[in-house]
C-alpha cells in the first residue's frame, strides 16, 4: 500500500497536537497512519509512507507521529516490518524517524523497569 503524505494528508503538516491547529501529528497518526498500519498488518502488506512533495516536517510532528505510536503500545519491531519510509527529497527524515521511535521505545522500557 502506498500513501503520499503531501497528496493525501497535507503539503504543510502542522504541529504536534490537534489543539495547535489543522494537520497535526495527532490527526495524521490517529486518522491516517494507525488505520493504514493496522490494515497492512492484517493483510501482511508493506505500507510505503512517502514524505516527498511537502513543505517540511517539524521534529514535533515526526516525533509525535512515530514516537506516539510507541507510546500507544505499537511495537517498533513490528512497525519496522510493515512501514517503509520514502524520502528522496530529505533522506535524513528517515534516520530522524528511526531515532524518534528508538528514543520513545527506550523511555517506555526504562519506565517499565522502574
Amino acid at each position: 500500500m502506498y500513501f503520499k503524505i503531501a497528496q493525501s494528508f497535507s503539503e504543510t503538516p502542522g504541529g504536534r497536537y490537534k489543539k495547535e491547529g489543522p494537520y497535526s501529528a495527532e490527526e495524521f497518526r490517529d486518522n491516517f497512519l494507525v488505520p493504514l498500519y493496522l490494515k497492512c498488518l492484517a493483510l501482511s502488506e508493506k505500507l510505503m509512507l512517502d514524505f516527498d512533495g511537502g513543505y517540511g516536517y517539524a521534529p514535533g510532528f515526526l516525533e509525535e507521529t512515530f514516537g506516539g505510536m510507541i507510546r500507544l503500545g505499537y511495537s517498533a519491531t513490528e512497525m519496522a516490518t510493515v512501514i517503509e519510509f520514502v524520502s528522496n527529497e530529505e533522506p535524513n527524515l528517515i534516520s530522524n524517524i528511526a531515532s524518534y521511535i528508538s528514543d520513545a521505545e527506550w523511555v517506555l522500557n526504562d519506565r517499565n523497569l522502574n
